[in-house]
């Protein structure tokens, strides 16, 4: 079982930056895929970006929308997945969901198998 506990959401202006967090729990963090997802107000949770595990080499992989924007890193030894957004845009306003271990293309929802309960992040313009 992997609990995760997201942090660092919040209200920024547009053209500002947040990072978010991702605590996970569970001995074999380093080997799991970790990804973000987002759902703004009236849409599907979509894909943001993604980060494999150990077993492939913890390539990073993002959505058109955030790529160039947004960058996710992993720290290990601390459990914690981060979402550095930069550049933010009123269309970033969402709830963000981390998402622990999947497979395949780490873009789908149904490839996850343990989700965060959310974090806002509103910007403003």
């Amino acid at each position: 079982q992997v609990q995760l506990v997201e942090s660092g959401g919040g209200l920024v202006q547009a053209g500002g930056s947040l990072r978010l967090s991702c605590a996970a729990s569970g001995r074999t963090f380093r080997r799991v895929a970790m990804g973000w997802f987002r759902r703004a107000p009236g849409a599907e949770r979509e894909f943001v970006a993604a980060i494999s595990g150990s077993w492939t080499g913890y390539g990073d992989f993002y959505a058109d929308s955030v790529k160039g924007r947004f960058t996710i890193s992993r720290d290990n030894a601390k459990n914690t997945v981060y979402l550095q957004m930069n550049s933010l845009k009123p269309e970033d306003t969402a709830v963000y969901y981390c998402a622990a271990d999947a497979s395949g293309t780490y873009r789908r929802v149904d490839e996850y198998h343990y989700w965060g309960q959310g974090t806002q992040v509103t910007v403003s313009s």
